[in-house]
């Protein structure tokens, strides 16, 4: 992945609106360049494979097109307008690489020029943009003390919201009404000015993007996951999220800076959102992991 525009802020509205300052032509050009990705210091991040080719080779045993289950956005989602690859910024953590090929589900045909979102917690169980809010001070979405479903404070395992796997958002949810748009949560406006652990790219003729992060940390309610959203056009065509393992959990967490954290309460097999298809596969990669997974969205929104 390029760097020349990385950390600029860029709407993927914009993008596809054709008003941008970079031209969607030219980030796919940049996505598909080979540059090594690196750090905000310029330190190489991995030693694995950069091509779009090598990418590729990553999901030959994947070619799944079952439409990916559709989740809950969460409370913490806005469009933070980043186009970058290595969305860590100043968070301590395990290095993980995510890379995910997106297919339209009904043509099994990798889905190019889409805009892929990922954001999740830092180790201690904070998201960015809501610091104060994750971290249970007043203000938090839903009101009084009791957050969503879902979201950090909730229960053990939570309850799934109307409109989780399989169910169809209600009309009138942001970005639309497609089938993968989410659960009508609103999106949420931004606290605190922070942005780590939160960004976008925009999928090569592969149907292929490739972030750098850390391994997420845990909250209350919930198991160790990264959320991720699928745009096509202006449409949000999928809203899903990203497990672990847990015995890689265990190992990541037996290290700094997650191991200063203890009580966790949910695990993948108590957890009201988890489902086996949203497990990555992780593989060691040099001091960190690399997590790869296949999403299929509904490219269309006709609900098939």
């Amino acid at each position: 992945m390029g760097h020349d525009h990385e950390g600029q802020r860029v709407s993927r509205r914009s993008i596809f609106a054709g008003i941008s300052s970079i031209g969607l032509g030219s980030l796919l050009a940049a996505c598909g360049d080979g540059t090594p990705a690196t750090t905000t210091s310029g330190e190489a991040v991995s030693p694995a494979a950069t091509t779009s080719a090598d990418l590729t080779g990553l999901f030959a045993d994947a070619n799944t097109c079952k439409l990916s289950p559709s989740t809950t956005q969460g409370p913490y989602y806005f469009d933070a307008d980043k186009i970058r690859s290595d969305i860590r910024e100043d968070r301590a953590g395990t290095r993980l690489r995510v890379v995910l090929k997106v297919q339209d589900s009904e043509q099994c045909k990798p889905l190019s020029n889409a805009v892929v979102e990922i954001w999740h917690c830092d180790a201690a169980g904070l998201y960015s943009g809501a610091e104060s809010l994750s971290s249970g001070g007043g203000g938090r979405p839903g009101g009084g003390g009791t957050p969503p479903s879902g979201a950090p404070g909730g229960g053990p395992g939570g309850t799934a919201p109307s409109g989780m796997p399989g169910g169809t958002a209600p009309s009138g949810a942001p970005g639309g009404n497609p089938p993968g748009g989410g659960d009508g949560m609103a999106d949420l406006k931004p606290v605190d000015d922070k942005r780590y652990l939160r960004g976008a790219q925009v999928t090569n003729v592969d149907g292929i993007v490739d972030f750098t992060t850390i391994w997420p940390g845990w909250y209350r309610g919930r198991t160790v996951h990264i959320h991720a959203m699928v745009h096509a056009g202006d449409n949000r065509v999928l809203t899903t999220q990203l497990m672990f393992d847990e015995a890689l959990n265990t190992k990541v967490f037996a290290a700094a800076p997650y191991a200063s954290r203890t009580g966790r309460d949910t695990f993948n097999d108590g957890d009201g959102i988890f489902r086996n298809t949203m497990l990555m596969k992780v593989t060691q990669d040099g001091d960190g992991y690399l997590a790869v997974l296949v999403l299929a969205a509904d490219s269309d929104s006709d609900g098939s």
